[in-house]
């Protein structure tokens, strides 16, 4: 009869069984299973901030894997590559305009492909920076668009232990979409470089460092917005 345990999960006799996976195990091949999940688990990111027209280039790099657009509701709508683009137009100009505007946008989509034989996917979603501002944080964040690829290939497995699953190393299971994911980070590296402005503290600026990267034009186009107006942000553009 099994047993559960708080640490480990469900226990028979001197094998373990947890909520993501079929069959029991001991507790050297829970570890050895574990470690390999963990290793190739996580996310390749980068966080960039592009004007739409730099952006466009973007899309059209990902057209070469066939790029399927939908957003994360319950419907899953598609959009097409000119839907993507004004969505982030908007974005974009939120974050860009002299004065505030009266809404907030949002670009959120999970980006399906097919580069030769394998099926895969990035996801891209908008966030924020944060930056202090009187002795605490400021209201407002400053935009960044982050661009992701799993790590881990989910690989269904069966033994003598029963049905679970492991994760393997991505690249060598979709080295195509892993190639157009790094051809894309070194794309996007090219136009930009590492974000950097600084925040009043007292009589002084103080210097804020990110990992988000900003094309020289939407640095200008960032530097003249109402967020750093507001605020009194200086780009610091060398």
């Amino acid at each position: 009869m099994a047993a559960w345990t708080r640490r480990i999960g469900w226990r028979r006799g001197n094998r373990y069984q947890t909520s993501w996976m079929r069959g029991w195990l001991t507790k050297p091949e829970m570890a050895v299973r574990a470690v390999n999940n963990l290793k190739h688990g996580g996310f390749y990111k980068l966080r960039f901030i592009l004007t739409p027209e730099e952006f466009q280039s973007v899309l059209q790099r990902l057209a070469q894997g066939e790029a399927q657009y939908h957003q994360t509701n319950h419907d899953r709508t598609k959009h097409d590559q000119s839907q993507v683009h004004e969505a982030y137009t908007t974005f974009y100009q939120y974050f860009t305009a002299t004065e505030k505007p009266d809404y907030f946008p949002f670009f959120v989509y999970s980006i399906s492909l097919t580069v030769g034989n394998e099926s895969s996917g990035f996801f891209v979603r908008n966030e924020g920076i944060s930056f202090p501002y009187n002795e605490q944080w400021a209201e407002d964040e400053l935009p960044n668009v982050m661009l992701s690829f799993p790590k881990g290939f989910q690989i269904d497995r069966e033994d003598e232990s029963g049905r679970h699953y492991i994760y393997e190393d991505i690249r060598e299971h979709c080295p195509l979409t892993y190639g157009l994911y790094g051809d894309l980070a070194a794309e996007i590296k090219k136009m930009t470089k590492p974000l950097r402005f600084s925040v009043p503290a007292g009589d002084t600026l103080q210097e804020q460092k990110s990992s988000v990267r900003i094309s020289k034009d939407a640095m200008n186009d960032m530097a003249n917005s109402w967020i750093f107006r507001k605020y009194r942000l200086v780009m610091n553009s060398k």
